[in-house]
């Protein structure tokens, strides 16, 4: 199911989903945390399914981050346009530079980073540093493209500001920010969508850092992995729908009934 902020979902099929392009395959697409595994799984689905044939790809290291010039050697061979640009996206004058430099017409933003522990022990600074990437970076492209035509502005959340995941509380903050800004986009007439995926288990990265007693905890909650093509499926159908805020998640219904006593607390109501 693709569950709402309040509980609601829709179910929907695993087969027979077509894409919907969502304005996203005209103009130029601005796409953060593009080396990331799952950057480089939404860029290339951005280019085959949605059609977009020029794409700014934003990480802190750009072109010399690993697998970046794979990556881009594959799409350009699909037949798209292809930036490389290194910007750490928490920096509001390093992303100021690069949107001047390309006129975009929609935003991908999946940049992101985690820092987990217990309660005690979130400094200011491991608050901040989560909230940066995320949060901070969320705004300046908010405030950026102000007074662009955009067709998307779609920002990767996680179910953690949902559900309160142990020890995310920076990162349960930080991705609440990004639901709560997509619902302001929305509500100042402005394209946005926030989508606070749950866990991806078949790509690496944020989801690759968790241990085995996480993975275990989330799958006797009723919790379980996306596939790659689940999740493409779900990314495609979140942008047909028309709400700000969606959590495409994988949920075993069966264990959740069994577990009543032990499920995060929207679960209960």
């Amino acid at each position: 199911p693709v569950d709402g902020p309040v509980g609601e979902s829709v179910e929907v099929p695993v087969e027979g989903l077509v894409g919907v392009p969502g304005g996203l395959g005209s103009g130029r697409v601005l796409v953060t945390g593009a080396s990331g595994a799952l950057g480089g799984v939404v860029a290339r689905h951005l280019v085959a399914v949605h059609g977009v044939r020029e794409l700014v790809l934003v990480s802190r290291r750009g072109v010399g981050a690993p697998g970046a010039r794979g990556l881009a050697g594959e799409l350009e061979a699909a037949g798209a346009r292809v930036w490389w640009v290194a910007c750490d996206v928490s920096d509001r004058e390093g992303l100021a530079k690069v949107l001047a430099e390309h006129a975009v017409s929609a935003v991908v933003h999946l940049a992101g980073v985690l820092d987990d522990g217990v309660i005690g022990a979130m400094s200011p600074e491991r608050m901040a540093g989560v909230l940066a990437a995320k949060a901070d970076a969320a705004w300046h492209l908010h405030e950026l493209t102000a007074g662009v035509d955009l067709s998307a502005f779609v920002l990767f959340s996680s179910a953690a500001g949902v559900l309160g995941n142990a020890g995310q509380a920076n990162y349960a903050a930080a991705n609440a920010f990004l639901d709560a800004l997509a619902a302001h986009r929305r509500g100042r007439g402005l394209p946005g969508v926030s989508l606070a995926w749950g866990l991806w288990s078949a790509v690496d990265g944020m989801g690759g850092d968790l241990s085995g007693a996480d993975l275990r905890r989330m799958s006797q909650v009723g919790i379980e992995g996306l596939t790659v093509q689940r999740g493409l499926e779900l990314f495609d159908t979140a942008l047909g729908l028309d709400e700000p805020a969606l959590v495409p998640i994988e949920l075993n219904l069966a264990t959740l009934r069994q577990n009543t006593d032990h499920l995060p607390e929207i679960f209960r109501t």
